[in-house]
């Protein structure tokens, strides 16, 4: 495992939000499994992780992977790592992969500038879409339903 994806899963098993917060780029860009356009910038980026933190339950990685890969952003090849995540939502058992884009100048303090996030089964998508969208409401960073 790269040092850059080490000090990720550290992170977040830990739910340590500044840990994670010194990882980003300031461009940062998330791909989610539930939302078509991308969070982006470090301030959505950290809202959404400030949710996810509380939302999954027996969140825990169970494999990671490191090679390359090309960004989704601008299609560069970009060092990159995959961690393998279980956790529950509401319920419903996912399954997950966690896919870091190293900055381009990733080097042992490297940074992360893209993650693109991907679940299974469709339910489990469902459930966590609902679940991380009542969270982003109930902290402000999205409107309520009814405003949207």
């Amino acid at each position: 495992m790269t040092t850059v994806a080490a000090r990720f899963r550290t992170a977040v098993e830990n739910r340590d939000l500044a840990a994670l917060e010194a990882l980003f780029t300031d461009d940062i860009r998330l791909y989610s499994p539930v939302k078509f356009r991308p969070f982006e910038g470090k301030p959505a980026v950290m809202g959404l992780f400030t949710v996810l933190l509380r939302t999954f339950e027996n969140f825990h990685y169970v494999g990671d992977f490191a090679g390359s890969s090309q960004t989704s952003v601008d299609g560069t090849t970009a060092p990159s790592s995959v961690l393998l995540f279980r956790a529950t939502v509401n319920g419903k058992q996912i399954h997950g992969i966690d896919l870091l884009h190293h900055d381009e100048d990733a080097t042992q303090d490297g940074r992360i500038k893209e993650i693109t996030v991907m679940v299974r089964p469709q339910s489990a998508v469902q459930a966590l879409g609902e679940a991380v969208l009542a969270g982003l409401v109930a902290d402000g960073l999205v409107p309520p339903a009814a405003d949207r």
